[in-house]
């Protein structure tokens, strides 16, 4: 029962975002977990992290040579965890925004984010992912997976929305070299992030992804796009 859950604040910050809380859910009946929030809005937690390794198992497997990867949003680890997974990858960026959530996840606060930033293709950036991107030389990536929001229709902070629109996603498209992909993961549809990223790649395509949460089934979204490869 929910009642029974006990929550234990592990560590928490302020930003100009507002107030980011890592905290420790415990049940009598089930195993013990971390969830993360952000101002008072549930993002990720431990005991559910299928669909961030969807997000990124889908994506590789649309890549022949997933060289070089860029993570829009570091969250627990788990969509990380599962492009280093992935031998073909040499190099792996991470972005993101919050510096707190950085150093939780390399100091040890989040239990398995040490090993996983002593991985020496890991590069974290502390930022913005549109300036991040907007900064990276043209044609650096093979994939760029973004996970910075529950998706355009459940933003974490509303300055997000631009993530979602044509002018953004020009960008990401610059980064990427010639087929290469880029993943967005949405907890529901989003039909106008598809036309969004249709518009500026030239198609757009939208995977569910059923996942059994918290005793109920739920479908979650990947949408992906093609920089089309030249003849």
């Amino acid at each position: 029962m929910e009642d029974e859950l006990e929550h234990v604040v592990v560590a928490r910050a302020e930003s100009e975002r507002g107030e980011l809380v890592l905290r420790e859910r415990r049940s009598p009946h089930g195993p013990t977990s971390l969830e993360l929030r952000a101002n008072g809005v549930f993002v990720m937690d431990t005991l559910e992290t299928s669909t961030e390794r969807a997000l990124a198992a889908a994506a590789l497997v649309l890549v022949e040579h997933p060289r070089a990867v860029l993570v829009g949003g570091l969250g627990l680890g788990f969509t990380l965890h599962e492009v280093l997974a992935d031998s073909r990858v040499e190099r792996c960026a991470v972005v993101e925004i919050e510096e707190a959530l950085v150093g939780w996840v390399r100091d040890g606060t989040v239990p398995h984010g040490p090993a996983l930033l002593a991985d020496e293709r890991v590069q974290v950036v502390v930022a913005d992912v549109a300036v991040a991107l907007a900064e990276a030389r043209p044609a650096a990536y093979d994939l760029v997976l973004l996970d910075v929001d529950n998706g355009p229709g459940y933003l974490v902070h509303d300055a997000n929305a631009a993530i979602y629109r044509e002018p953004f996603l020009a960008t990401v498209r610059a980064v990427l070299r010639p087929g290469g992909v880029l993943v967005v993961w949405s907890a529901a549809e989003a039909p106008e992030l598809a036309e969004a990223m249709a518009g500026v790649f030239g198609a757009a395509e939208a995977h569910p992804h059923a996942v059994r949460l918290q005793d109920r089934d739920e479908h979650y979204w990947l949408y992906v796009a093609r920089v089309p490869v030249e003849p």
